[in-house]
């Protein structure tokens, strides 16, 4: 025994490395299928699209997926509208909403902190590292779709449905920053699912329930008669990254996004820290 009442040897910064719990989480089968389906996912809409009807020169304009075969940065705008509010939403949601109540369910949290794991620094570390999977995912995706694009659609201009268009270079280094942005206005989700895996031990409860408030919030934000209530829904600038495609950018809607984001992380990051230091864990 040490002097002050541990065991000899012991500290609590040592325990549970994010290195360990990097490679758990990387080898756990939903990691895999995630990843793997996000690095899937711009072959299908590829094969889509060339398998599919060129439906282009039908009258009422150009949409997005009218467009989506313009260039590979039309693609990959095309597949990041389509993803953000929903897909997007559930991975963030899986990563982070899976950490700890999975562990509950699989009756290894009490064991977790019997080791002894210091509750404050189990929540960081599975917070932390749900966070670079989230990033991961929010990296590959653009990553893997523009790969795609480029090599079946050419490296040609970024054209919107309003007939604007942005060459190659600048587009594309623009398109590099929505993953940046992302995860700022997705931290919200990532701070309701956290703070729903340590309030409850089933994991598809914690990432259904984001999701679902997601899809509320997304819900009221149609509503035109809440008025100015809707800039305080956390869903409310989930599309602003599209501004970045701007000439020039505009940056006011962004600076609400990445803000909205983080207070609501702070706040659900905050209880799910106190929830988690309070709770009987029986399981």
């Amino acid at each position: 025994m040490s002097t002050h009442g541990g065991a000899l040897g012991y500290r609590a910064t040592a325990t549970l490395p994010l290195r360990v719990e990097l490679v758990r989480q990387l080898r756990r089968r939903r990691t895999v299928l995630t990843l793997g389906f996000l690095v899937l996912l711009p072959f299908l809409l590829w094969l889509a699209f060339r398998i599919g009807r060129d439906d282009r020169n039908r009258a009422g304009g150009a949409t997005l997926a009218d467009l989506a075969t313009a260039s590979g940065l039309n693609f990959v705008m095309f597949t990041l509208f389509s993803t953000v509010s929903f897909l997007l939403v559930v991975v963030v949601a899986l990563f982070f909403g899976d950490t700890v109540a999975s562990e509950a369910s699989w009756s290894s949290l009490r064991y977790l902190l019997a080791a002894p794991v210091p509750r404050g620094r189990l929540l960081r570390q599975k917070a932390v590292v749900a966070a670079l999977l989230s990033v991961c995912a929010l990296v590959v995706l653009p990553a893997v779709t523009m790969a795609v694009g480029v090599v079946a659609y050419g490296m040609g201009d970024l054209v919107s449905p309003t007939g604007q268009s942005l060459a190659f270079l600048p587009a594309a280094s623009r398109l590099a920053l929505v993953p940046a942005y992302l995860a700022l206005q997705l931290a919200w989700v990532a701070g309701l699912a956290l703070l729903l895996s340590v309030s409850t031990d089933a994991p598809l409860g914690a990432v259904g329930g984001a999701v679902m408030v997601s899809i509320l919030s997304q819900i009221l934000e149609t509503i035109n008669a809440l008025g100015d209530l809707r800039d305080y829904l956390p869903t409310r600038f989930n599309s602003a990254w599209a501004d970045l495609l701007a000439s020039p950018i505009d940056w006011t809607h962004l600076a609400s996004g990445a803000f909205s984001g983080l207070a609501y992380a702070t706040v659900f990051g905050l209880a799910a820290w106190w929830q988690f230091a309070t709770k009987d864990i029986t399981s």
